[in-house]
């Protein structure tokens, strides 16, 4: 997340400070949509949350493939 905080002029709709209790935030503003192709903004939000929820579920996966296979060889050495 600090990598796209530091960031955050690359992505003019990202904020340099998210809202209060979120990691990310951004702040589409009336100029934003008008500046820009409203369907390639929107399509750049689907496909962002989109990659993050995926990115979140290998880690989830990943996580606990490591757990199941701690727990194997922890008891493997008391058996």
């Amino acid at each position: 997340m600090r990598f796209l905080s530091q960031r955050a002029d690359s992505f003019r709709i990202l904020r340099r400070k998210p809202v209060k209790g979120y990691d990310i935030s951004f702040l589409i503003t009336n100029i934003h949509t008008e500046q820009m192709i409203l369907s390639k903004l929107v399509e750049f939000v689907i496909t962002f949350l989109q990659d993050v929820d995926k990115e979140l579920s290998d880690m989830k996966v990943t996580l606990n493939k490591r757990a199941r296979k701690c727990s194997e060889e922890f008891l493997k050495v008391l058996v």
